[in-house]
């Protein structure tokens, strides 16, 4: 398997990528659908909820934080996590702007 060129995107190409990427689990989803509706949520509470092991929580927990997408507070011996607000409209923004530039082929031969 070859080398991932990332030299030839763009930047906002690699972004996109990136941010696809940390949401292609359904387990981060799944993640991020309870912190909108929670709005902050301790790990307990995810292993709980979603039926998980203590261990995979973590492990989508670390990369949705690595990716800035969540940020967590330390509060006795437990974590609470919550959504990053400026990065949560960051996405948006690039996913909408993406989504956006469809526009309707004209011919029918397509």
């Amino acid at each position: 398997m070859g080398v991932t060129k990332t030299d030839l995107f763009s930047l906002q190409q690699n972004e996109i990528a990136t941010m696809a990427k940390v949401l292609a689990h359904p387990a981060r989803v799944a993640i991020l659908e309870y912190l909108l509706q929670a709005n902050s949520c301790c790990n307990h509470n995810l292993v709980a909820e979603l039926g998980l092991a203590q261990a995979t929580i973590s492990q989508h927990l670390r990369e949705l934080k690595q990716q800035g997408i969540i940020k967590g507070t330390v509060e006795g011996v437990s974590v609470n996590y919550c959504i990053d607000a400026s990065k949560w409209e960051e996405m948006k923004q690039r996913f909408g702007d993406f989504f956006d530039g469809y526009r309707p082929a004209v011919c029918s031969n397509c």
